[in-house]
């Protein structure tokens, strides 16, 4: 079986999976309380749960209606006439699929940064952003005009880096496992997040992203390797996360 089946065939395992966990972890051990408890509690969080998660579903079945046949499509070509970098220039294949990964995630860094500097992109980014009980189920609310502008700047992108759909399927895979992971209500022992986030982005970092204050709001843009606010300069760190109030003033 070849790894893009493998993918699409895991996937919603994975995701069920790693939802469940981190929403146990959020439910046992949270970070912020949320949620007050008793029956009022448990109803808003599943109310709020349910609505980003119904979200992220309408938006997922319009990529697989409508975008996954596109990049396919795109990928297939780029493949058949060598166009993009990677059919450009010679190297091993495990570097291929190191570098496809990297650009992947580095065009992910500069959209993101474009969807709060861009005021038109920003009425739409801001329903992710709105949320001011962030927890795991936020890494699904996001605007379907946003999604649908993502996935059609998507094509030049694979076109450029010459990416192949299996290297684009383990970005979206390891993607989406890191940004679920750093939008739960969970902490990190101190030394373990400082380890981590040399690597990947950590939930230390994006709850400062999800600040209700802008300077912090407008910081710390990676989504999946954290590097990227280190090298273009908005990599923001707090002396005290807990102090964070999540959401918008708008």
């Amino acid at each position: 079986m070849s790894f893009p089946a493998e993918a699409v065939q895991w996937r919603p395992a994975i995701a069920v999976g790693l939802l469940a966990l981190l929403l146990a972890w959020e439910t046992f051990q949270p970070y912020f309380k949320l949620f007050a408890g008793g029956r009022e509690g448990f109803l808003k969080r599943g109310r709020h749960g349910l609505i980003n998660l119904a979200i992220g579903t309408i938006n997922a079945l319009m990529i697989a209606l409508v975008f996954t046949g596109i990049w396919l499509a795109t990928t297939t070509w780029a493949a058949t006439h060598q166009i993009g970098l990677l059919h450009w220039v010679g190297m091993p294949v495990w570097l291929g699929w190191a570098v496809a990964v990297l650009l992947l995630d580095g065009w992910t860094y500069f959209w993101h940064r474009l969807n709060h500097v861009v005021p038109f992109l920003w009425r739409f980014h801001r329903l992710h952003h709105s949320d001011r009980t962030m927890d795991v189920t936020t890494a699904s609310r996001f605007h379907s005009v946003e999604i649908l502008f993502s996935s059609l700047l998507r094509v030049p992108v694979l076109l450029l880096i010459g990416c192949g759909i299996e290297q684009m399927a383990l970005y979206e895979l390891l993607l989406f496992a890191v940004v679920q992971f750093h939008h739960a209500n969970i902490g990190l022992p101190a030394a373990l997040d400082r380890a981590l986030r040399v690597i990947i982005v950590t939930p230390y970092l994006h709850k400062v992203h999800h600040s209700v204050v802008v300077a912090e709001c407008n910081s710390n843009y990676s989504s999946l390797f954290s590097w990227w606010d280190r090298v273009f300069r908005t990599l923001r760190i707090l002396p005290n996360p807990r102090n964070i109030v999540f959401g918008l003033n708008d």
